[in-house]
């Protein structure tokens, strides 16, 4: 009986893992989806790389991150805005965009086109650090 509870446990640690990660952020869209490419520790920093797919008339919610992101739009294109409601870029298919970190640098990705937008996504983050961190919205009439 324990070897079957611990297949079971097994099995279900293994499914949770391979199942495609969401991009957590305040409020997330339906359908935005994150997948862990590779990972690697280094001097206290992890280095992920991360396809995020954002579908047709979705967004990734307000949030900010702990450390840098580094991006590149592989499909679709990618509205961009700050805390300030304004947009701080839009970037077509092969655009590169860099995300500085910090409570200081709330924003949102949004899609507004009529394909999924796909990011190749390098990030940047102190040890353990979560993806995103959840922000309010800035008082935008978006989200």
């Amino acid at each position: 009986m324990r070897t079957l509870s611990r297949i079971g446990i097994v099995g279900s640690l293994l499914t949770g893992l391979s199942l495609p990660g969401v991009a957590h952020a305040t409020p997330g869209g339906p359908g935005v989806t994150g997948k862990v490419i590779a990972r690697s520790t280094v001097g206290g920093y992890d280095y992920i790389v991360r396809e995020v797919t954002i579908p047709p008339g979705q967004a990734t919610g307000w949030h900010f991150h702990d450390g840098t992101l580094y991006a590149y739009v592989k499909q679709g294109t990618l509205s961009h805005f700050d805390s300030t409601c304004g947009s701080d870029g839009v970037y077509p298919r092969g655009a590169f965009l860099r995300e500085p970190s910090g409570a200081d640098r709330v924003h949102i990705g949004q899609n507004l086109g009529a394909s999924d937008v796909v990011l190749e996504i390098l990030y940047v983050l102190p040890h353990d650090a979560p993806f995103s961190r959840d922000a309010p919205n800035p008082g935008c009439d978006f989200e």
